[in-house]
């Protein structure tokens, strides 16, 4: 395994392409993990998570939704955050050391809600990021993260026998 992506720090991301960018905490609670989601459960390791949902702009436009859990147990300190103000994933990336990754890309379709929040059409393509990082044995978030599929690319630089 290498890693070939580096953790994207969305509002860093957006500025570079020329854009202006502001978020929206759409929700943020204490709750139990899905029992469908095997990562909300690891996440959860005192039996709850805080949950975050946001929504990313780029020129005043809907860039990314974003629905994100963090374990209280190994970052505490989230739960003190006014993350109506102070965008998550940015404040973990400084704040949060981690030592492992896995992404997990994929192309959708947007659902109904994804639709409704990135104001396309059911079914416009997406690029589906699910992002879990671990400090340690200790997971500390994990991400899903959904982008308009034509307003999103991923690069990635190496070179031959790089590891």
């Amino acid at each position: 395994e290498q890693v070939a992506l580096e953790i994207p720090d969305i509002p860093v991301e957006v500025a570079a392409r020329g854009h202006a960018y502001r978020f929206e905490l759409i929700e943020r609670r204490q709750r139990a993990p899905h029992a469908a989601l095997a990562q909300e459960a690891e996440v959860a390791a005192a039996g709850t998570l805080l949950s975050l949902h946001c929504l990313h702009f780029a020129d005043g436009r809907p860039f990314a939704l974003e629905e994100r859990v963090i374990n209280p147990v190994a970052v505490p300190e989230a739960l003190q955050m006014d993350f109506a103000v102070v965008v998550p994933g940015s404040w973990l990336l400084q704040h949060v050391p981690w030592t492992r990754a896995e992404h997990r890309i994929s192309a959708v379709g947007a659902n109904p809600a994804q639709a409704a929040r990135l104001q396309v059409a059911a079914g416009t393509a997406c690029l589906l990021i699910d992002r879990q990082t671990w400090r340690g044995e200790q997971a500390v978030t994990f991400v899903r993260q959904v982008f308009l599929g034509d307003t999103y690319d991923l690069v990635a630089r190496f070179s031959p026998g790089a590891r």
